[in-house]
């Protein structure tokens, strides 16, 4: 090869376009991280409801590094998905010094508390399980682990069922043995119990939606549980008697 002068040129053109590109390119990296292109400003794009100002400006100061060039957007997003109401971040820069925020918060539709541990939590309207803090007016669900969005759906085919009474259905708790037990906004306990091939749960509740109004209206006690586990009837439970409510679920 040393008697071959083309070769060896070649060789040393090659080894020195490596070398200008591996220099220009450590050029470029120590260029973008001078502070020549600082990022001066964070617009948030869709104004929080729930996230606070105090928030997103704690953020803001911690978790942003470098400039404009140099900014890991997606760490930086991973932070802000971390604040306990915001389900998505998106973030983007904006020539020449600004990232721009876009949030999508969660929308607690009902409060969740987990049976096996009694951990309390909120569900979203996709049926998401997330931690925060609020005191809205919403159902309260209970179940086993894992179990949030499918009683979110049950709640809402169950409310359908109800809807002729003009009662709001405020608690729905599902057992490890997937029995049902609801609770109206007037206080009345509707132990549900399991489905069954023979008695669906839902034809059981719509035979009581259908026979509840004169059956509260003969009675003539305030009612309150009313045990739908019988293939052909319900048994009624009055006010300050509860211990016919007690046994299988």
């Amino acid at each position: 090869m040393w008697d071959r002068p083309a070769t060896l040129n070649l060789i040393s053109e090659v080894l020195m376009l490596f070398a200008a590109v591996a220099l220009g390119y450590a050029l470029v990296v120590w260029f973008l991280s001078r502070p020549l292109f600082p990022l001066r400003e964070v617009v948030v794009l869709t104004p929080p409801a729930q996230v606070t100002t105090a928030q997103l400006e704690y953020v803001a100061r911690t978790a942003i590094r470098g400039n404009f060039f140099s900014v890991d957007l997606e760490q930086v997003r991973g932070v802000f998905e971390k604040l306990p109401w915001v389900r998505r971040a998106e973030v983007r820069r904006r020539w020449p010094d600004v990232l721009e925020l876009r949030l999508e918060e969660h929308q607690a539709a009902a409060y969740w508390t987990v049976s096996e541990s009694g951990e309390s939590q909120l569900v979203n309207r996709y049926g998401e399980v997330f931690i925060a803090a609020s005191n809205a007016d919403i159902p309260a669900f209970s179940g086993p682990q894992g179990s949030a969005a499918y009683i979110q759906s049950r709640h809402r085919e169950f409310e359908r069922v109800l809807e002729p009474l003009g009662r709001r259905l405020v608690s729905l708790a599902l057992s490890a043995r997937q029995a049902w037990q609801l609770r109206l906004d007037d206080g009345l306990v509707i132990v549900l119990g399991r489905d069954h091939e023979k008695a669906p749960t839902d034809q059981r509740l719509a035979r009581f939606v259908h026979a509840w109004p004169n059956a509260r209206d003969s009675v003539g006690v305030q009612v309150a549980v009313a045990d739908l586990r019988y293939p052909s009837g319900f048994a009624l439970t009055p006010v300050g008697d509860l211990k016919a409510t007690k046994g299988k679920q």
